[in-house]
């Protein structure tokens, strides 16, 4: 599959403007590496948005979708550094969801990422799945290199900022994302979702973002 693995964390946030450049130092020099060095976890990549809210987007893929909830992970998640504490503090509207790739069709990763969100009813996964799974073709896409398709896990998508006892209606929502070479390229592979009238009222959101940098376990020394 285009993306690495099966499992997938999505982490998404909002920053003050003043604490801005001290959240991206952190990111750069400390977060993504420190979680690609987590056993099972294979590569991450960090966005930022062209079009879209929250302003900042990572993606971290997994082995599987059991190492997310692995004793390596939650040793990572219990033992944050005084640096990562002080920055997860700062984080505003966040979205964390833990997740299964289930569709993954093309090859290889872009330089831009369409990402659309929604909402499934009740006992209507099966039917959803199957219709987003016909539309994630990025063969007859000029300028659409992979599209893919991650479910999240409701027991395992708190954000990290948030009470944990706090309702989170969203927490199951899943993600379509689509890689492309530019932002220009998405909104044509987007409209197959959000003008397709049996799937457009399940849409809770759409974004389009810019590839920052990634960083592969290959990489680390």
């Amino acid at each position: 599959m285009p993306i690495a693995g099966k499992g997938m964390l999505l982490t998404s946030m909002n920053i003050d403007a003043k604490d801005e450049a001290e959240f991206n130092r952190w990111y750069d020099r400390e977060h993504l590496e420190e979680r690609v060095a987590i056993d099972g976890f294979l590569e991450a990549r960090r966005y930022v948005a062209h079009a879209g809210n929250p302003k900042y987007l990572s993606l971290y893929s997994t082995e599987t979708f059991e190492v997310l909830d692995s004793p390596a992970y939650r040793t990572a998640l219990s033992n944050q550094t005084a640096w990562s504490k002080a920055n997860i503090a700062r984080f505003q509207n966040m979205i964390r969801a833990v997740a299964r790739i289930t569709v993954s069709q093309g090859t290889g990763r872009g330089a831009a990422l369409g990402i659309i969100r929604l909402r499934s009813s009740a006992g209507g996964e099966d039917k959803l799945r199957a219709a987003l799974a016909e539309q994630l073709d990025p063969a007859e896409l000029d300028g659409i290199i992979s599209m893919h398709l991650i479910e999240s896990d409701p027991a395992l998508s708190k954000p990290i900022t948030d009470d944990p006892s706090t309702p989170n209606p969203g927490a199951g929502d899943w993600f379509v994302l689509i890689d492309a070479t530019d932002v220009g390229a998405v909104p044509s592979a987007a409209a197959r979702f959000l003008d397709n009238a049996a799937l457009k009222p399940l849409v809770i959101s759409s974004g389009v973002y810019r590839l920052m940098w990634d960083i592969a376990k290959s990489d680390l020394g």
